[in-house]
């Protein structure tokens, strides 16, 4: 069964360097990893996501960039809300940006 998921991203935090252009399409890419943890955090978390390591960035140990959380949607978003916690789900007000100067 299909799962409904919402999250955020920090690009503050992602570094310039990890952002890769398509030759095929000439579109920037950032490659993740995506951790599905086994109980919720004190926000509703269910995961986290992080910017993707080389094997020579996980074996020289080099920490993890944890640019965002997700959690499971929420009735109100359109899917049942998941029956493994009791909180309420923690709305964000979001503000758009004009520039930050991001290269996307």
């Amino acid at each position: 069964m299909s799962k409904l998921y919402n999250g955020s991203i920090c690009l503050t935090d992602i570094p310039k360097e990890k952002i890769i252009k398509s030759e095929k399409n000439g579109k920037k890419y950032l490659n993740v990893s995506i951790w599905v943890n086994d109980d919720v955090d004190q926000f509703n978390n269910i995961g986290s996501i992080v910017v993707s390591q080389s094997k020579e960035e996980r074996e020289s140990g080099n920490k993890k960039v944890y640019i965002g959380n997700f959690k499971h949607a929420t009735a109100a978003q359109g899917q049942a809300p998941a029956a493994t916690n009791n909180a309420a789900p923690v709305q964000q007000q979001v503000t758009p940006i004009e520039d930050d100067g991001l290269p996307f």
